[in-house]
């Protein structure tokens, strides 16, 4: 340890690296900072429905739930039965945007392929 000019072993003289070695570094503040952020509420989340009409192919249905919900062939056809025994079915949950093109493209997709398929969406 160096020592002040007056002898008496105090840190006086210490360059900072040495004080922090050391341990006795002035700034000895052990409190912790608490970072409080505020919370974030989830967005609302829309369930993207596909109704059952008398027109529409089976297959054309399936094409679509492949094509724009990236389901198998096997969970687009489970789908495609439930929309045609129930009338209607759930076919994803999405946030309002997302949901809203999915929608959009659906409708787009049955349109120019002149069918009268319908896909809606509502709030879950």
């Amino acid at each position: 340890m160096t020592k002040t000019p007056s002898g008496d072993g105090t840190d006086m003289g210490l360059t900072p690296l040495q004080m922090m070695a050391n341990g006795t570094d002035d700034d000895s503040d052990t409190s912790v900072v608490v970072d409080t952020r505020p919370k974030t509420k989830r967005p609302p989340l829309y369930k993207v429905l596909l109704l059952n009409d008398d027109y529409t192919p089976m297959e054309f249905v399936v094409a679509v739930l492949e094509r724009f919900f990236g389901m198998s062939h096997a969970q687009a056809f489970e789908i495609m039965l439930t929309v045609h025994k129930k009338g209607v079915a759930v076919v994803g949950v999405f946030s309002h945007e997302i949901a809203e093109t999915k929608v959009a493209q659906v409708m787009d997709f049955a349109r120019r392929h002149q069918h009268p398929l319908q896909c809606t969406m509502e709030k879950e």
